[in-house]
């Protein structure tokens, strides 16, 4: 249990939200400034829970992506925010950070990195170990509950009744309404939080018989009513409750907004065998109406991509054949009407499914109110901001904890470098006299 706190406590910084962008923040800070005080409030038990679950319990650490101007493409919001941040540090920062602890990354065939443990308890002892060897001190268990501004910094109350005084303070509480309410009290405009990364629920009992089935590559199309559409290329997976993978969760990263104003109800395309023309799939299927003539049509799926049960279930369910029609009774429209089942599939999506393995929103503080050099608010001097406070959210793969790493490490070295005010009496941020004081 924490003990009790008497009120107006001072801190030179204090850090809200222990998360990972939260917990990076202030481990670069007080590395920065050796002699600065830093306190990281955590509302929950537990620091850096979503570390703690995401990936399966292996934490996608970040993405063997190491080109800041290729890296920003897989954030539908943010991108162009971030190329400058990814300039400072990047994926091949973080994975030397975690290495100077002792832990490896290793990547996987689609760029993720995780460690070589398979662990993210590997990731959070480290972490949490930093903060006891720097001296961050760490409340657990302690809500903030205001923050007022005053002219020399800040009052951040807490709940209990007591207060702290801070002159730089970081608010890394990602996608929380207290974290959107406290930045709102001190002057920031906040674009509307909507889900970002889930899946499409599509109502078909027999497309949910299917659950588990997966496509290596199907080509999407999303139309929506506020814009072109959206396209993507990539895995599919049926569900039982309809369509999974990781093509559909980048349209849904992309498709946020729009899919939420439409209250998740669009007519999405897909084509099933994105290397082929119409044409192609139009003379395989006439090559087997003159060489496979008398065997049936559900007999076996000429396209080695899709397995017998998908090829059964587009037969009969999508275009209505029947079990026991041959290749040779195939007609003219029921052909091409398989040609475009195959090429150009509508389904209609009714709903936001689930994506447990990540918990991503889009939206939060305005983008244009926060300087991307030292993730410092425009609005409120003393006041910075980190990881997914922010209207910024990645595709999965590990694009949204590198955002948590790169603007943490920003506000930290920020905090340092600049909090030249003190409220405790002969103790300094400037790393430099810091460094002659060590």
């Amino acid at each position: 249990m924490p003990h009790p706190m008497p009120p107006s406590q001072s801190a030179q910084v204090i850090v809200v939200g222990a998360g990972a962008a939260g917990v990076f923040g202030a481990i670069a800070c007080a590395e920065a400034a050796p002699s600065a005080t830093v306190h990281l409030f955590e509302a929950g038990r537990e620091p850096l829970a979503k570390v703690r679950i995401s990936g399966g319990g292996r934490c996608n650490v970040t993405h063997a992506c190491f080109d800041p101007a290729v890296l920003v493409n897989h954030y539908p919001r943010g991108s162009r925010a971030l190329r400058g941040p990814f300039s400072q540090f990047q994926p091949r920062d973080t994975i030397a950070w975690f290495q100077r602890l002792g832990i490896a990354l290793k990547t996987e065939a689609d760029g993720r990195m995780f460690p070589t443990t398979d662990d993210s308890a590997t990731i959070v002892e480290g972490l949490l170990g930093e903060v006891r060897r720097l001296g961050i001190v760490l409340h657990r268990g302690i809500a903030v509950t205001g923050i007022p501004q005053a002219e020399d910094g800040f009052t951040v109350a807490v709940k209990g009744g007591t207060s702290w005084r801070c002159d730089r303070l970081l608010l890394a509480t990602g996608s929380s309404n207290l974290g959107y309410r406290l930045a709102q009290s001190l002057g920031h405009t906040l674009v509307p939080p909507v889900p970002s990364l889930f899946t499409f629920t599509v109502r078909d009992p027999e497309l949910h018989a299917l659950a588990g089935v997966s496509v290596e590559d199907v080509a999407l199309i999303l139309p929506l009513d506020d814009g072109k559409p959206l396209k993507q290329r990539g895995p599919l997976l049926l569900t039982h409750w309809g369509l999974s993978g990781p093509a559909i969760l980048k349209l849904s990263a992309f498709g946020a907004v729009g899919l939420h104003r439409q209250r998740y109800r669009a007519n999405l395309g897909v084509n099933w065998l994105p290397d082929f023309s119409q044409d192609q799939v139009r003379q395989t299927l006439l090559n087997l109406k003159q060489t496979q003539g008398k065997r049936l049509v559900i007999s076996f799926s000429p396209f080695p991509a899709l397995s017998r049960r998908l090829w059964l279930y587009l037969l009969q369910q999508r275009v209505g054949l029947d079990r026991d029609l041959t290749w040779a009774n195939l007609s003219k429209g029921q052909l091409q009407a398989l040609v475009t089942e195959l090429t150009q599939g509508r389904y209609a999506i009714d709903g936001q499914g689930v994506f447990k393995d990540e918990f991503v929103t889009c939206g939060g503080v305005a983008l244009k109110e926060v300087d991307f050099k030292t993730m410092e608010s425009r609005r409120c001097p003393g006041l910075h901001f980190a990881g997914e406070i922010l209207d910024i959210d990645g595709i999965t793969g590990g694009f949204n904890f590198q955002n948590a790493w790169t603007t943490g490490w920003l506000a930290g070295r920020a905090m340092a470098a600049l909090g030249n005010k003190t409220s405790a009496p002969g103790q300094t941020l400037d790393p430099a006299k810091s460094r002659r004081n060590g």
